[in-house]
């Protein structure tokens, strides 16, 4: 395990091609949709990461017979068509958000007693909403500690249908994984949605896998959607495109080098609205070149702007990065729901910018960087795979740049730091 990973720059432009690994959110996704299906499907292209190792590894507790090749980045799935098999299991998350709330969700169209629980980070993330909107649907549930947030106890007799309320403000994981189990229901479910929704793009990843195993729902209103009993339909091969989020961390680094760098397997049409930050980038100055089955950031001149990131927020951290290299400040607005994810993420932002000297203007849910003389530092990482893999783009530019516990990276992106050196060409 490495404590610091000190960050080589370049003497140049970086110019290069690469292909990310698979995306977490669809991967996390047709895992619990494969897991519900009737018959056996083969996932293909799909991310090994410790967010999908707990996955695949709490499926199997619950009997649902998962077999991994990381090699060929293959999953095969024998699906329990709407029935989980184990009465009982306990389940650890570690800090993965989409696992313990989709697998909350799972657990309650089961028979039985489960417990999910993950790390100290885990035991401070919400997921009260969740349990509320469970509850209504009459699942017997709760947070063990009194807190809103795991570990979780779920005495499950399956679902009967209903009626059920949940806030979008927080997270859209919670309707998520509501939407993805609803099918299994014995009578229709209704989802009333309260509040502003964050970081909606998610939500059509989620309609868009349960689509592609034959599920769909009715939008009675835009916060009213409703889900009639459907089976989910094996899958020959569902391929896992790659991950948008892990992109921007290669279009960020032609941007800040004035490089230009090819993503492949992605294009406008991805499944993934954090491809979306492309956009962004056009914003500041850079030029965008659109393949059938790629995407290539020209780095330009940038200037900063301002930005509401409410639907691409996970990559909020990439375009701090990016900021400091902008003539101009750079306002990144509507983003409080990132204070709940894998550390609180605006406060985390800030302090990491300070230190290297950099002025910041926080609130509850923006940031403003204004760009300056940028000093040598040890960035803090808060077990926080985003502020490893965002902040090491600074130390392409900048010498002295060194990030502390770069293998939290683990969590979606193993081999983060092999494959920077190799566009970067650092490495054999």
């Amino acid at each position: 395990m490495l404590k610091t990973y000190q960050v080589k720059p370049v003497t140049g432009s970086i110019e290069g091609t690469i292909r990310p690994p698979g995306s977490k959110s669809i991967t996390n996704r047709a895992l619990i949709i494969a897991a519900l299906a009737e018959g056996t499907t083969q996932l293909t292209g799909v991310l090994d990461s410790q967010d999908t190792q707990v996955m695949i590894e709490s499926l199997n507790r619950l009997g649902i017979k998962v077999k991994h090749d990381p090699e060929k980045c293959t999953i095969l799935v024998e699906g329990c068509d709407g029935k989980i098999p184990q009465t009982s299991a306990s389940l650890w998350l570690e800090n993965s958000g989409t696992s313990i709330r989709f697998l909350t969700a799972l657990c309650a169209t089961g028979t039985g007693e489960y417990i999910l629980d993950g790390n100290a980070r885990m035991r401070e993330r919400p997921i009260q909403h969740l349990v509320e909107a469970l509850k209504q649907l009459g699942v017997d549930l709760a947070c063990e500690n009194d807190t809103g947030c795991p570990p979780v106890r779920v005495k499950a007799n399956g679902l009967s249908g209903g009626e059920t309320a949940i806030s979008g403000s927080v997270s859209s994981q919670y309707l998520s994984a509501l939407l993805m189990v609803a099918a299994t229901a014995d009578n229709p479910i209704t989802i009333s949605i309260q509040g502003n929704m964050v970081s909606k793009p998610y939500l059509e990843i989620t309609l868009g896998v349960m689509a592609q195993f034959g599920v769909t729902i009715d939008r009675i209103q835009p916060s009213v959607w409703r889900i009639h009993p459907q089976t989910y339909r094996r899958s020959v091969a569902y391929d896992i495109e790659p991950d948008a989020s892990a992109a921007s961390y290669f279009f960020a680094a032609a941007a800040i080098t004035g490089g230009s760098v090819t993503v492949e397997g992605l294009n406008q049409d991805a499944l993934q609205g954090d491809i979306n930050f492309i956009r962004v980038l056009e914003d500041m100055g850079c030029n965008i070149e659109q393949g059938r089955n790629s995407i290539t950031v020209h780095g330009c001149p940038l200037k900063g702007i301002d930005v509401d990131m409410n639907d691409i927020s996970d990559t909020a951290q990439t375009l701090a990065a990016v900021a400091l290299f902008a003539e101009g400040p750079t306002c990144i607005r509507n983003v409080g729901h990132i204070r709940h994810k894998e550390t609180d993420r605006l406060t985390a932002i800030a302090n990491e910018l300070k230190r290297m000297g950099i002025k910041v203007e926080e609130t509850e849910d923006s940031i403003t960087i204004h760009p300056g003389e940028i000093h040598p530092a040890t960035i803090e990482t808060y077990d926080d795979h985003r502020m490893a893999m965002s902040f090491a783009l600074v130390g392409l530019k900048i010498p002295g740049i060194v990030i502390a516990d770069p293998d939290c990276t683990i969590k979606t992106y193993p081999h983060f730091f092999t494959d920077l050196e190799k566009l970067c060409g650092q490495s054999s």
